[in-house]
Formats: C-alpha cells, sequence, structure tokens
C-alpha cells in the first residue's frame, strides 16, 4: 500500500497552506546585500534564495511529522507527532547509556541497536526519576502492537547531533522499560543516488535498524512505493504554484540590494 487519494488530498492541502500563508506574509528582512548582489549580478534570482531560504525555514521539519502522520494514519493503529514518551530513567540506566555512547564516539564497539537495547533493559530501573530534556518524540507510530519513536533531523547533522540524537533514542528505551523501535530518521538522502555517507555517522548508528534515510523512512511507514508517490505529490502543488512564485519573485526583485 502506498498513497490513497484521501492522503494526497490531505498533504496537497497541507503544502498549499503552507505557500498562501508564505506568499501573503513575506516580506524581505534583509534590504541590503552589496556583496552577494555584485557578485550575482541578478536580483531576482538573489529575491529567489532570499525567499526560498524562508520558506524551508518555515517548514523546517515541521513539515515531515505532519506528513508522516497523514501517511501513517492509514497503516498504523494510532500516531502521533511531538510524542511524550513519559517514563522515568535511573541512575545505573543513565550510566550505561553515557557508557554506550562514549564507547561508539570513540570506536571502542561496533553499533548494534538490539545488544543496545538489551544492555539497558539489564540495567537496575530502582529510583528512576523523570527527565525532561529527550521526552518528546518527533513522530511516533504503534503499528501490530508494536510501539516505533522516531527522531527527525535535517539531512547533514554533525558529530555532536547524532551522539545526542542516539542518547535520546536510547533512553527512550530506558523510559519504556521494553524492547520498542527506536529510529533516527532523514527525510531525503542528499547524496543520492550514492548511499547515505557521513564521516559523523559512521560507527554511531546501526542503519537500517535505528537509522532510517529516504525512502527507507516513508516506505517503512506508509508501505512500498510511498516516498516516490510523495515526491509525484509535492511536484503537483510545485506545478500549481508555479507562476504565483515566479510572481512573488519578480516582486521582490524590485527592491534593489546593492544601494551602497
Amino acid at each position: 500500500m502506498a498513497l490513497s487519494i484521501n492522503q494526497k488530498d490531505k498533504i496537497i492541502n497541507l503544502l498549499s497552506k503552507k505557500i498562501i500563508s508564505k506568499l501573503s506574509s513575506y516580506g524581505r528582512e534583509t534590504t541590503s546585500m552589496p556583496f552577494l548582489a555584485r557578485l550575482i549580478q541578478d536580483n531576482e534570482k538573489i529575491a529567489a534564495y532570499s525567499f526560498i531560504h524562508s520558506m524551508a525555514t518555515t517548514l523546517g521539519m515541521s513539515i515531515y511529522e505532519d506528513v508522516s502522520v497523514i501517511i501513517a494514519s492509514e497503516t498504523s493503529d494510532e500516531c502521533f507527532r511531538n510524542y511524550g514518551v513519559g517514563g522515568v530513567i535511573s541512575k545505573e540506566q543513565k550510566s550505561v547509556i553515557d557508557r554506550i555512547v562514549s564507547e561508539l564516539r570513540n570506536g571502542t564497539r561496533t553499533a548494534n541497536i538490539d545488544t543496545e537495547i538489551d544492555e539497558i533493559l539489564k540495567a537496575s530501573t530502582y529510583n528512576g526519576e523523570f527527565q525532561k530534556s529527550g521526552n518528546i518524540s518527533d513522530f511516533y507510530m504503534k503499528r501490530d502492537g508494536k510501539e516505533h519513536y522516531f527522531e527527525i533531523k535535517t539531512v547533514k547533522p554533525n558529530i555532536d547531533v547524532f551522539e545526542k540524537s542516539k542518547t535520546k533514542l536510547l533512553e527512550w528505551v530506558a523510559r519504556k522499560r521494553t524492547a520498542v523501535n527506536v529510529f533516527l530518521a532523514f527525510p531525503y538522502n542528499p547524496y543520492h543516488p550514492k548511499p547515505y555517507y557521513r564521516f559523523t555517522e559512521v560507527g554511531m548508528m546501526n542503519p537500517p535498524n535505528d537509522f532510517l534515510v529516504g525512502d527507507e523512512y516513508w516506505d517503512f511507514i506508509g508501505g512500498k512505493n510511498t516516498f516516490i508517490e510523495l515526491l509525484d505529490v509535492f511536484n503537483e502543488v510545485g506545478q500549481t504554484f508555479k507562476e504565483k512564485l515566479d510572481k512573488k519573485f519578480k516582486d521582490i526583485a524590485k527592491e534593489k540590494l546593492d544601494s551602497y
């Protein structure tokens, strides 16, 4: 199963509302870019860049969370974005997690999420306390009675982000005190058609068992060909708004940026 007509309509409606809102509210904050304006020699291209950057910031990662809920709604028992994991973490669980992450970063152990989960679940849960930081899962899905928790991140994070995400994933296991499925997910592969590779990721994750990229993620939550069909939906919305976006770029470009 991939995308139903209902799901496609919901995604189109979501994207359309975002674009319409940005078209009506956007006003360029930066009124002078003297160096870039002289290098590029094309105010319309600069205006387009400025608007697109603002659009990307507005959408952020939340658009992928919203779309994930729409897709998973027809393949899962329940699904939510910004889901509170809850539970408590003991000092011994924290100690085990810190050791695992430190060893992964130092290269003294090989990432294996099953082994890591087993070690955490063997740690004492005595005197556990609620920890506010790391409590929110960007996207949560329960399917066939199994719980899946996702951290959705930008596609080129540094080593610190990988380390924090890995820690968060393992803490979710500690909070739930059972072998739930935890994943770091990227909405697309910036190195396509080559496999995802980033030196900051090497050794820290155990793909695809706790790390999903692009089609691996979307097809996992929605079924085979979900990723391809999702790209088609984005393309359809892009074609619908192409003329309005082009006009917006021209309107923004009327304000010169080389006033020095």
